[in-house]
């Protein structure tokens, strides 16, 4: 049977088992058609504290595995993901507005990071310190324990199988609260891959809800870490309420990314580069090229060249045809770029491409002329945008990166030399010399500074280790201490 034919999730959230929803049933809709894909369960606070309290009991013995038992549980999800790739391809471009390239993404990904994971289990977890007492002094990694990730709906599947996959391959249990527009393509499909990989019950909880359901899943008493990704506004609350009870966050949010392009750079190539970073996804990525800063020599070419693009992408639902750009997931952020783009028109920029919403679709756009208040230059749109200015020299472009209170992903287009130059100077959790704002891969730290998040790191050994494990001091003597007592 196909992954996600099964009906047993169908209408249901997964709490020790697949079961009804204390809030009912959530309607999974297509966005580019308002079509109803089926339903989830919708869960209450009441289903987070039974989960919590089932997966703390569940993940003692999880933790106690021998390291060979949970690898070959994530090697068996990760050649999963490999084998259902076009069906859950199929959910992500119905169900996120993804075009098959951008879901082929996904699933690549997601079946990477479950093989990395795999490695995790016998990844050395310590270290011998050096001591001025007669005994041995160790640093040990333990399990957190029990791990809440809160994923958003853009990237579904890779925004939470990133948290998911390392804290159950560490010897946590996990508390999934996808978001409810993409709950089956970034939550049903991570449970029944690892019910098929076979992962012992009680291990990871699927709990799709609305804020109440986020604030419990970060309150549960069991719970020691929680992962967040998402909007900045809503990583606040989930930071201040997770500093109260004096648990760890990992906090991935929002960005205003700045692809440079350095004098001299190749015009066509970078046109063709920032094209992918502010269009991929209709801009729905946290890591959308939302700035392009462009010699002052060259930028007429530029913006030329980008709003001929802009103006060639097919946009268009990309379940029905061969589309670049597929639907914004919803009205509210539909209306959102329209605001954005419009008020920034009204403060002067000179819309070159685009501007005009055909719901539920927004077409590239390009603008230009813009000044540092313009809407479009200062907020984050996650929305098809690309704004548009001149620089003169390296210290004016450093200034401009940093003129922004996020820190997430910046892209430098040119010569080798002079990037590395003006990388030294920008503020960023990632650099892309030669490459776009857009990218990441399992064995990669992720994270950003600022407004984009609190410095967390996903991918790769040393990162997941740290964001998913505990250090206990450990000293061992060959015999009792004495003591003056």
């Amino acid at each position: 049977m196909a992954l996600l034919e099964d009906p047993r999730w169908h209408d249901r959230l997964h709490v020790g088992g697949w079961t009804a929803g204390s809030g009912g049933t959530h309607r999974v809709v297509e966005p580019a058609t308002g079509d109803t894909l089926g339903g989830v369960g919708n869960a209450t606070p009441d289903d987070v504290a039974k989960a919590a309290g089932i997966a703390a009991a569940a993940q003692r013995d999880w933790a106690r595995r021998k390291p060979a038992e949970r690898a070959a549980v994530l090697r068996r999800a990760g050649e999963l993901w490999e084998a259902h790739a076009a069906e859950v391809q199929d959910w992500l471009v119905r169900e996120a507005g993804s075009t098959r390239p951008k879901a082929g993404i996904e699933t690549e990904m997601a079946a990477g990071i479950c093989f990395e994971a795999a490695a995790l289990p016998t990844h050395p977890r310590g270290e011998v310190l050096s001591t001025g007492e007669p005994r041995w002094s160790l640093a040990r990694r333990l399990p957190a324990g029990v791990v809440s990730v809160i994923s958003p709906f853009n990237f579904p599947l890779i925004l939470a199988i990133r948290s998911v996959a390392p804290a159950l391959a560490l010897g946590n249990a996990v508390l999934l609260k996808p978001d409810l527009r993409t709950a089956v393509s970034g939550g049903v499909s991570i449970l029944r891959v690892f019910e098929e990989a076979g992962l012992p019950e009680g291990l990871l909880h699927l709990l799709p809800g609305d804020a109440a359901v986020g604030a419990a899943v970060v309150d549960a008493p069991e719970v020691s870490v929680v992962s967040f990704t998402g909007s900045t506004a809503a990583g606040r609350k989930v930071g201040e309420a997770a500093a109260r009870a004096l648990k760890r966050v990992h906090l991935e949010l929002g960005g205003n990314n700045a692809l440079v392009v350095l004098p001299g750079a190749d015009v066509a190539k970078a046109a063709s580069a920032g094209a992918f970073g502010s269009f991929l996804h209709q801009g729905q990525i946290c890591m959308t090229t939302g700035r392009h800063l462009v010699h002052e020599s060259q930028v007429d070419e530029y913006v030329e060249a980008l709003a001929d693009k802009a103006r060639r992408l097919p946009v268009g639902n990309p379940a029905a045809g061969d589309v670049a750009l597929g639907p914004i997931i919803d009205d509210r952020q539909l209306a959102h770029v329209t605001d954005v783009v419009d008020r920034s028109v009204a403060a002067g920029a000179r819309l070159l491409a685009g501007g005009k919403p055909d719901a539920p679709f927004y077409p590239p756009t390009v603008l230009f002329g813009l000044s540092e208040d313009t809407p479009a230059w200062r907020e984050e749109i996650f929305g098809p945008v690309a704004p548009v200015r001149a620089y003169r020299d390296l210290d004016e472009a450093a200034r401009l990166v940093n003129d922004s209170e996020y820190g997430l992903s910046v892209g430098i287009l040119g010569d080798v030399g002079t990037a590395m130059t003006l990388a030294d100077e920008v503020r960023s959790g990632k650099v892309h010399i030669n490459e776009q704002t857009v990218g990441d891969e399992p064995t990669a730290p992720f994270g950003g500074v600022g407004d984009s998040g609190n410095g967390a790191r996903f991918g790769g050994a040393q990162a997941n280790i740290e964001a998913f494990t505990e250090t206990q001091w450990l000293t061992v003597r060959a015999d009792i201490a004495g003591y003056p007592f």
